[in-house]
């Protein structure tokens, strides 16, 4: 399946783990973003990319993903995302609203996707 939604780039996710979050280029790329952080064998997300691309023009926001564990750099970015961003699940989906982080959490619905972006997020669990 091919996504609409703008996969991270290799630079982007060595930035992130470097940095502490991710670029502006990203999480200001429109007034609401979605980044899911994800490994390409979960159920829950071969769900969610059925819809992610929807889901986000629906919401008018923006949508990155990336599957690390078909990555070069696994295991740092897994270990930063569960020691660093402390969520040990997938697909695990950071909220923006403003370039600022507003939530996060791991698999939802559609329709409680398109509501989180909608308001700028708070966690879902």
């Amino acid at each position: 399946m091919t996504l609409k939604a703008k996969k991270l780039t290799t630079a982007q996710c060595v930035a992130a783990m470097r940095d502490g979050d991710f670029g502006p280029e990203i999480r200001e790329a429109a007034e609401s973003v979605a980044v899911v952080l994800t490994q390409g064998w979960c159920p829950q997300w071969k769900s969610m990319a059925t819809w992610l691309d929807v889901a986000a023009i629906e919401a008018g926001s923006a949508a990155f993903y990336v599957e690390y564990d078909e990555e070069e750099f696994y295991e740092p970015f897994m270990a930063w995302k569960e020691d660093v961003l402390g969520n040990r699940s997938v697909p695990y989906v950071r909220y923006y609203r403003g370039g600022v982080l507003t939530g996060e959490g791991n698999y939802v619905s559609k329709a409680a996707f398109v509501a989180a972006l909608g308001r700028g997020a708070r966690t879902i669990a």
